[in-house]
C-alpha cells in the first residue's frame, strides 16, 4: 500500500485567541511524532493547494463565501462565532485545506496512491450549508467528497466521521442528496447539539455515551457503519478523521485508547479494499491532546500501509 500526506506550512499562520485548543501545535505534533518513528519516511509528501471559488461553492453558497471573506482582517481578529475566529492568515489557510482534500482525492484516483491522509487546519466537519461554526470555516470533506462526485466513474460517495463531536455541517450539506452516506459516531449529548437525531436514508448516527470505552466503541462502529456500507456501495470513502475521543483528550469524554485509531485506520481501509478499489481519503479534524494526537494519528497511518 502507499499512502500521501498532503500539508501545507501556512496551514500552521491560522491563529486564534492565546490558548485555543485548535492551534498550530497540533500540526507540528502530527509531524513530530511522524519523523521520530520513522513513517514519514514512508509517506509520499505532498504540498496542498488553494480550493477554487468555483470549488467552495460546491457546497456552499455565495453569500456565505464572501461573508466569511468580508471577515478576513488585516490585523488582529475576527469572530464567526465565540469559538471561531479569522486572523489575517486565516482564509488562506482554509482555501488550503479545502483544496488538499480535492488534491488528495486527485492522487488516489489517478492510483498515484492508495490512500491519502490531509494534515491540515481549520478543521471542517462542523461548518453547514451557510454557517461556519466549532473551529470550521468551509467544509473541507464535504468540498472533497463533491468534488470526487464529479469525477468520471464515482456514483456515489461515503464520508465517515470519528471525531468525537457530530458531523453536523456534513450532515447538512449531504442530507438530501442520497447519493452520499454519512456516518457520524460521537459523544451524545454534547456539542454542537445539532442534527444528531436526523431521520435520513443516507444519515446514520452513532450516539455514545460519556466514558464510553474502546471495545464499546469497535463493536457500535462495525454494528452501524458496516452494514451501511454494504448496502451503500461508494465508489470512495472519505473520512473525518478526528483524534478527540482519546481518553486524554481535555474538551471531551471518551475513552478510545491509541490503539483504538490503529483499528480505526485498518477496518477503513480494509473497507476501501472491500467496496471501492482501496480508494480512501481522510482529513484531520479534532484532537486537541497534542502527545495523544501524534500517536494516533502515527498508528492510524501506520495501519493503512
Amino acid at each position: 500500500m502507499s499512502s500521501a500526506l498532503i500539508y501545507h506550512s501556512d496551514c500552521e499562520l491560522h491563529q486564534m485567541a492565546p490558548g485555543h485548543p485548535e492551534s498550530p501545535e497540533r500540526l507540528h505534533a502530527i509531524r513530530r511524532q511522524l519523523t521520530e518513528s520513522g513513517l514519514l519516511d514512508r509517506l509520499e509528501l505532498a504540498v496542498a493547494e488553494t480550493a477554487t471559488r468555483e470549488q467552495l461553492e460546491l457546497v456552499h453558497p455565495g453569500q456565505y463565501i464572501d461573508a466569511i471573506c468580508d471577515l478576513h482582517p488585516l490585523h488582529g481578529l475576527n469572530y464567526a462565532d465565540p469559538d471561531t475566529a479569522l486572523n489575517p492568515h486565516s482564509l488562506r489557510a482554509a482555501q488550503l485545506a479545502s483544496g488538499a482534500v480535492i488534491q488528495a482525492a486527485g492522487l488516489v484516483l489517478d492510483g498515484r496512491v492508495d490512500n491519502a491522509f490531509c494534515a491540515v487546519r481549520p478543521p471542517g466537519h462542523h461548518a453547514e450549508h451557510d454557517t461556519a461554526m466549532g473551529f470550521c470555516l468551509f467544509n473541507n470533506i464535504a468540498i472533497g467528497a463533491a468534488w470526487a462526485l464529479q469525477q468520471p466513474g464515482i456514483e456515489r460517495v461515503a464520508v465517515l466521521d470519528f471525531d468525537v463531536h457530530h458531523g453536523n455541517g456534513t450532515v447538512d450539506i449531504f442530507k438530501d442528496r442520497p447519493e452520499v452516506l454519512v456516518c457520524s459516531s460521537f459523544q451524545y449529548p454534547f456539542y454542537p447539539f445539532r442534527f444528531q437525531d436526523i431521520r435520513r436514508p443516507n444519515i446514520v448516527n452513532t450516539p455514545l455515551p460519556a466514558g464510553t470505552h474502546g471495545d464499546t466503541f469497535r463493536q457500535a462502529v462495525e454494528r452501524d457503519w458496516l452494514p451501511a456500507l454494504q448496502q451503500h456501495q461508494p465508489d470512495m470513502l472519505f473520512v473525518s478523521a478526528g483524534f478527540d475521543a482519546h481518553r486524554d483528550d481535555p474538551l471531551a469524554e471518551l475513552r478510545l485508547e491509541d490503539e483504538d485509531f490503529g483499528w480505526l485506520g485498518k477496518l477503513l481501509v480494509d473497507a476501501a479494499q472491500r467496496y471501492c478499489g482501496g480508494r480512501l481519503v481522510s482529513v484531520l479534524e479534532g484532537g486537541y491532546n497534542l502527545a495523544a494526537l501524534g500517536r494516533s494519528v502515527d498508528l492510524y497511518l501506520r495501519a493503512q500501509l
